[in-house]
């Protein structure tokens, strides 16, 4: 498994969802927002203690989890 030292799992936050650095914000919904068209600057504006490196990583994270599935596609 790949280290990801941003990336934490704490039972207390959102059920254990995988959260940036403890945030309250999960790397779903950092993922969800900028599938929606937003720019990192914007995720950086709303969240001043987030940096472009939290996003670089929560993105290879998702890729990481991604790979280790299998995905069964329903015709």
């Amino acid at each position: 498994m790949p280290r990801f030292s941003r990336i934490t799992h704490d039972p207390r936050l959102f059920g254990g969802k995988a959260t940036i650095r403890g945030m309250r914000l999960t790397v779903a919904a950092l993922l969800r927002r900028l599938a929606h068209g937003e720019r990192p600057e914007d995720l950086l504006r709303d969240y001043p203690e987030l940096t472009l490196e939290d996003i670089r990583e929560a993105l290879a994270y998702a890729a990481w989890r991604l790979e280790e599935e299998e995905h069964a596609l329903s015709p």
